[in-house]
Formats: C-alpha cells, structure tokens, sequence
C-alpha cells in the first residue's frame, strides 16, 4: 500500500516548477547600473555614433563608391599642407601650454588654502567668458598699432605684424585652451605625497634631482593627460583659426567647413574627419601608455637606487 501512494507524490513534485533563481545583490547593482546607462547609450548611438557612422560612409561612397577621397587626402598636396599645418600648430599649443601649466599647477599644490582659491578662480574664470569675446580681445591686442605691437616696438620689434598668421593663433589658441592643461596637472599633483622629497633628500639627493626623478615621473599622468586634451582640442579648432588667421594659413577644421557648406564636398570633407578622428585615437592611446603604471616607475627606481645627483 505504501508504494502506490507514494508514486502520486512523486509524480507531482516533478510537475512543480523548479524554483526560480535569485539575483544576488551585485547582480541586482548590475541590472539597475545597466538601466541608468540607457538614456546616455541611446543619446550616444543617436547624436555620436549614427552621425560618425554616416560620415565614415560619405567618405567611402561620395561622390562615387571607392578611395578616392582618402587618395586625394594625400596627394592634392593642399590637404597635406593643411594637415601638416594643423599638427605643428596643436604640437606648438601644448607645448607652450605645458611649459605654462606645470609651474602654475605645481604653485597651486605650495600655495595655502586661500591663495589656492584664488588661483584655481583665475583658471576657471576664462570658463566664464565666451570664447568668441576672448578671440575678439585677442584682435584688438594684435592689430597693428595695438598693445601687443606697442610692447614689442620697446624692444626694436615693433614692425612685426600678427594678425593674420599662425603666431597669433597659436598665442590665442593656448591662452584658450591653458585651463584644460592645468586641472589635470594639478588633479594629479594634489595626490602627491610630499614626504617622498623629504625622503629623497635624506637620503642624500639634492632638490632638483629629488624633484627630477622623485616628483616629476608622478606627475606624468598629468601632463599626458592635460597634452593630449589640449592636443585634440587644437586639432579641431575653427573659431580661433577664422577670426585672428587668414586663408593662406588655414587649419583642418576651416578647410571641412569650406568642402562641406560652399563646395557641398561631403566625401572629401568626410574623409579629412576621419583623418583627424584618427589621429585623435593614436594621441589618446599615446597618452594612456605614457600614463600607465610606467610613468611612475622612476620614482621608486629612485627611492631604491640611491643619491645620484
């Protein structure tokens, strides 16, 4: 008697459906984290990479199918010249823009709690004037006959003409972008723990070596990241280039807007974009390489290996 009964109860704990399973906590933190990306995923497939895709496409397929832009890219000779010009001028803009930053943010990291206010207002104010009103400053300082000319006749140099050439738009270009070289550094730099110099130097290394090869490999992150924003922002500045340049000296962004709105060269235009999109992408992983656990190896290699002066 027994078996019979207990055939029925087996049968129907079979039927039952297994239990189902419970997320874990850091699965459940995985979904809502996943769900608060959406809106910005959807807004970056719709505004960023549908526009990027379609531009890759033009440039393939405008006005006829193949690699005809990207050969003419190369070999017009202007674009070249163009592009050769874009690049020397992001390279003059951040470097001047590191030899200015690093001793400011540095100061920024000496300086007490209320100096340190004011100087991080001095870099944040530029945010707070429009970049078109600071470029038109910059015209009236550079015109001939201006202050700028005015200060350089007290030195036998007043002859020199500015507006108008790649000089002025780089002093414009690295007055604009010289706030986006010094949060970084001094992001960075705050982090720094200053006991490490008073390390170096007892152990018998002078200020300079101990800044040299104690401080200076810590803050490399910083000045890779500063550089290589500043860089890609250079490389697609059109405002700045417009206003105090000329067409003889046009940059990259200037040379697009002139295919794409007058000559309705969407190909060409498009190809030139790509270009410089990957040229950006080659910066970027640059600077993640050179802001990686190798840039702070020097240091410890220091701390370990002696007081070489």
């Amino acid at each position: 008697m027994p078996a019979p009964i207990a055939a029925p109860a087996r049968a129907a704990a079979e039927a039952q459906p297994p239990p189902r399973r419970r997320l874990s906590p850091a699965g459940r933190r995985r979904g809502a984290g996943l769900l608060l990306l959406l809106p910005a995923l959807i807004a970056l497939t719709l505004f960023f990479v549908l526009p990027l895709l379609s531009i890759l496409l033009d440039s393939f397929t405008s006005p006829e199918p193949g690699l005809g832009n990207y050969v003419q890219l190369f070999t017009d000779g202007y674009t070249l010249r163009v592009l050769g010009r874009t690049l020397v001028i992001a390279l003059v803009v951040t470097v001047a823009g590191i030899a200015l930053a690093y001793p400011y943010a540095y100061m920024m990291t000496l300086a007490g709690p209320g100096v340190r206010a004011l100087m991080v207002t001095v870099v944040l104010v530029p945010f707070w004037t429009s970049m078109l009103a600071r470029n038109f400053a910059w015209m009236v300082l550079m015109q001939d006959g201006g202050v700028v000319q005015g200060m350089l006749g007290l030195v036998g140099l007043g002859d020199v003409t500015l507006l108008g050439t790649t000089t002025a738009v780089a002093i414009s270009m690295t007055q604009v972008l010289l706030p986006f070289m010094v949060l970084p550094m001094f992001s960075v730099m705050q982090q720094i723990d200053r006991r490490l110099l008073l390390a170096g130097q007892s152990l018998g290394a002078s200020r300079l070596s101990t800044f040299r090869k104690v401080y200076l490999p810590l803050s490399l992150p910083g000045v890779a990241a500063g550089a290589s924003l500043v860089f890609v922002l250079a490389l697609g500045f059109y405002v700045t280039p417009a206003l105090l340049g000329s067409p003889q000296s046009a940059l990259i962004a200037q040379v697009i807007s002139v295919r794409t709105r007058e000559l309705l060269d969407f190909g060409g235009g498009g190809a030139m974009g790509v270009f410089v999109l990957v040229v950006t992408l080659v910066v970027l992983g640059l600077s993640r390489r050179l802001a990686g656990p190798g840039a702070t190896t020097g240091a410890a290699h220091v701390m370990a290996g002696g007081n070489d002066r």
